[in-house]
């Protein structure tokens, strides 16, 4: 099961808890009307077999017509679920079969272009100098229209996902819309084009976020990390085990000032990202989250850096990661 699956199935559970807490909620308002109205009504009516009858379909048919909605929320749930599912595997087996046979081997990287001497460029003939435009005061209207523009909503936690995931191919609609999103709003931006900075770069030192095997993490961690706390509290998502890639990290940190500089950038907008989406999401959310390949980085680089326990020892030398007060 992919990571994309755990998170749509944890929010349809999400969803089936809230519709049966509503369902709840309304039964006992109504049996609490009822008792109310049994208690203040009038005490001289006769108690026919009638009567009682009416009094009984009178109390039990809201409540059936209650939970009658209640299943129907459900079923209509599982349906669009179902939906989902097949247009997921629709799209897998399209993309099966547009696939070419042979499996794309990464390309090699390309070596920079030497540029060529330049030319003597050949004069210009002198042109007589243009009489001067008369100033035509600059129209702020645009600026003010720009400034009023509503703020971009948030992203659901499906949409977040495949923003952070990056698309696989111009044929991933659906992540590139999700990304076109996420890049309307300021704050996300500058995390989707930090995280891009880092992934690019890693990768050209052979350092691939596919290829970096991430278990399932901790929720409770997850939410102890967005409340604050750092080193050995949580340390428990440091689940990176692949010695190339934290050798590789770390390097770049150590000896190379622009990848480090890039680095700490995405490092705090991460953070900031998880600190405000453990406010509106479940724990679970934070730790799907992490499954991304932004997720990965961020944990490559947050356990590098010691930011969640004691940063791996690189060789001889310096210290390879700067102190966890630097990175964030």
């Amino acid at each position: 099961m992919s990571a994309l699956d755990t998170l749509r199935q944890l929010i349809a559970r999400q969803g089936n808890e809230r519709l049966t807490s509503i369902g709840v909620a309304a039964s006992i308002g109504w049996l609490l009307l009822v008792v109310l109205f049994a208690w203040l009504g009038p005490d001289d009516q006769a108690r026919d077999t009638a009567s009682w009858l009416i009094w009984v379909v009178g109390v039990i048919l809201p409540l059936a017509l209650i939970w009658f909605g209640i299943w129907s929320a459900h079923a209509l749930t599982a349906l669009r679920n179902e939906a989902d599912d097949l247009r997921a595997t629709l799209a897998q087996m399209r993309a099966v079969q547009a696939a070419p046979s042979h499996v794309a081997e990464r390309p090699e990287p390309v070596p920079a272009m030497v540029p060529r001497a330049a030319q003597p460029m050949r004069p210009m003939p002198a042109r007589a100098p243009a009489p001067p435009r008369p100033s035509v005061p600059a129209d702020t209207r645009q600026a003010r229209l720009e400034l009023e523009a509503p703020a971009a909503p948030d992203l659901t936690p499906t949409e977040l996902f495949l923003a952070l995931n990056f698309p696989d191919g111009p044929e991933d609609r659906e992540a590139i819309r999700c990304l076109r999103l996420a890049l309307a709003d300021p704050g996300m931006a500058r995390l989707i084009r930090a995280a891009q900075d880092v992934v690019t770069l890693l990768a050209g030192q052979g350092v691939y976020m596919d290829d970096l095997q991430i278990p399932e993490t901790d929720p409770a961690l997850w939410a102890r990390f967005a409340e604050g706390q750092r080193g050995a509290a949580v340390s428990g998502l440091a689940v990176v085990t692949d010695d190339a890639a934290l050798l590789g990290a770390a390097t770049m940190i150590r000896e190379d000032e622009v990848f480090r500089d890039v680095a700490h950038h995405f490092l705090r907008h991460f953070d900031k990202l998880l600190s405000r989406r453990a406010e509106m999401d479940d724990p679970g959310v934070l730790a799907v989250l992490a499954e991304t390949r932004s997720g990965r980085a961020f944990i490559l680089l947050a356990q590098v850096t010691g930011i969640l326990g004691d940063a791996p020892h690189v060789g001889d030398g310096d210290d390879a990661t700067p102190p966890e007060d630097e990175a964030l």
